[in-house]
């Protein structure tokens, strides 16, 4: 069995009872176990249970794992009132986690992608001490969240200054289309990641702040498959597409990474051709079924080559954009 040095999505739902009690919208229910958020059931066992998370590491050859919150916990809708409690909250708890196991788990932590000014001061105080490895959203569509809009600019210069890497994951989209077939997160997902990819390109955000390292969900999610036509859009100047001084998206996009999760071998290498070989990061989306749960047997038809570059690959090695 390969090693697997890093795996870079793995999600925990901390659970810190006393703390929890105060917060309203959350129950707790320990005897299930369930976390109830705004109403809406979180019911995955393992997912509370950091230690749940070691033991698989251990069967798979996971050497490491960076955790963060899965997205039932993202609660997009809170005001900036109410989301910096939750924000605080659930950024102890992946601290108390990690904690258990420090030579195997550190946390990601949760920025809230839908308040750029408090996403901004979680990054300035983490980084104060220390931390620099976030994880996000990768956009809110229930708040109609622009990220390249200028509100944001604060905190992509603070994520660059601090070489940050951030983790951008998708959520549900506000699509009704979507609801049938699990589409929210089986197309609408994908979707949610290339539009995040190309308002970070087309922008010119990921020219003007090269040393922030974002790691893009899922492959890239369906970013590699449209790079190519923003880049054409860029070239002929649709309306709005041409940008003085941005990069074509192609080119732009050199700069992410992405997780390995694609389930598919084709799928993978046209990421690794978008991205980059050595951009193309280990995760399993544990403990969810989406994911790799066994992922020896699951990468086993990706090119030999690629396979070990991505299974040795560590995050803290990847050069800037």
């Amino acid at each position: 069995m390969e090693p697997i040095a890093l795996d870079v999505h793995a999600h925990i739902a901390p659970i810190l009872p006393g703390r929890l009690d105060a917060l309203p919208g959350i129950a707790w229910e320990p005897e299930a176990p369930r976390l109830v958020i705004d109403g809406v059931p979180l019911a995955a066992p393992s997912v509370f249970r950091p230690e749940a998370l070691v033991q698989w590491m251990d069967q798979r050859g996971v050497a490491r794992a960076w955790i963060s919150i899965p997205p039932p916990l993202y609660r997009l809708a809170l005001d900036e009132a109410a989301a910096r409690p939750w924000v605080d909250y659930v950024n102890d708890g992946l601290a108390a986690a990690a904690g258990r196991f420090p030579d195997r788990l550190a946390p990601l932590f949760y920025l809230p992608i839908q308040h750029p000014a408090l996403a901004a001061a979680v990054v300035a105080g983490k980084v104060a001490a220390g931390e620099n490895r976030f994880a996000a959203a990768a956009g809110s569509a229930h708040h109609g969240s622009i990220i390249s809009e200028p509100a944001y600019d604060p905190l992509w210069a603070a994520l660059d200054q601090a070489k940050a890497f951030l983790f951008l994951h998708p959520t549900k989209g506000c699509d009704g289309r979507l609801d049938p077939f699990f589409l929210h997160n089986l197309l609408g997902g994908p979707g949610e990641t290339a539009l995040a990819a190309a308002h970070l390109a087309m922008s010119g955000i990921m020219d003007r702040h090269p040393s922030m390292r974002i790691c893009l969900a899922h492959g890239g999610g369906s970013a590699p498959a449209v790079a190519g036509r923003l880049a054409r859009g860029q070239a002929v100047r649709r309306p709005g597409a041409h940008v003085p001084g941005v990069r074509p998206a192609t080119e732009a996009f050199r700069g992410f990474c992405a997780d390995c999760i694609t389930h598919s071998a084709a799928a993978l290498e046209l990421a690794a051709a978008t991205f980059g070989e050595g951009r193309i990061l280990f995760g399993s989306d544990w403990p969810f079924s989406m994911g790799l749960p066994d992922p020896h047997a699951q990468l086993a038809d990706v090119r030999p080559e690629l396979r070990a570059r991505i299974l040795a690959a560590d995050a803290d090695d990847l050069p800037p954009g």
